[in-house]
């Protein structure tokens, strides 16, 4: 018995897997047209992640409703996004569509104003066209492991909890060369006190494995990390 799920606009993916069908006829098994489908690993994620978003401030004039992540909203009739609702699961913005540019991290909460996203970071700005959900987020298994040169060489620190401030914890550098996320997903910023670029660090990409600045970001130009804290679940 074949299982169906019935997906709303809203919720439709452009990045759906899609599987071979087949059917069984005397003499052998025939292909069939390829058709988008979910096995159940990934209906059950989207069960997990939940964001609607806004054209306009205060949640107001169109919306749509995601579950899991949009490359471009662009593409879905939008000209930006004004506001914003984490129902479930953390998810990650970006200021340009194929998420790059700034990140921001978006825990579960509402987001009225673009301030609401940006205004802990140096570097304001009303864009976000791309967001994703982060799949290894765990507030409560997070480790992560800091290095004082690139690719994972030299002094390093582990840390299983938050630090508005590195250098008040120990870390002699405003500098952080290479970070290796053992479990969890982190959010690590420019200065202290949670201010500056966010930089999503996440075990499931990279593999856990940020050898230098160049891969915090695709807007990261210094490896200034002064602060860092776990992702909220």
């Amino acid at each position: 018995m074949r299982l169906f799920t019935h997906i709303t606009q809203a919720q439709r993916s452009d990045t759906l897997p899609s599987e071979e069908e087949e059917e069984e006829e005397e003499g052998g098994v025939t292909p069939k047209r390829k058709t988008a489908t979910m096995n159940t690993q990934q209906m059950e994620q989207m069960g997990q992640f939940k964001i609607t978003v806004w054209e306009e401030e205060n949640f107001q004039g169109k919306r749509c409703e995601f579950m899991l992540e949009c490359q471009n909203i662009m593409e879905r009739g939008f000209n930006k996004i004004r506001s914003i609702k984490v129902e479930n699961g953390p998810w990650v913005g970006y200021e340009y569509p194929e998420f790059q540019g700034q990140q921001f991290i978006l825990e579960k909460g509402d987001y009225p104003r673009y301030e609401a996203w940006s205004g802990n970071s140096s570097y304001r700005t009303e864009h976000m066209l791309s967001f994703r959900p982060i799949k290894s987020a765990n507030h409560s298994d997070s480790k992560v492991t800091m290095y004082d040169c690139e690719d994972f060489q030299g002094r390093k620190f582990e840390m299983c909890d938050d630090y508005p401030s590195l250098q008040a914890m120990g870390w002699c550098s405003k500098e952080v060369p290479s970070i290796k996320v053992n479990s969890g997903a982190w959010v690590a910023y420019q200065f202290p006190g949670y201010r500056g670029y966010q930089y999503i660090l996440e075990r499931d990409r990279h593999q856990g494995e940020y050898r230098n600045y160049n891969e915090y970001s695709t807007q990261a130009h210094t490896n200034q990390v002064q602060s860092i804290r776990r992702i909220q679940h």
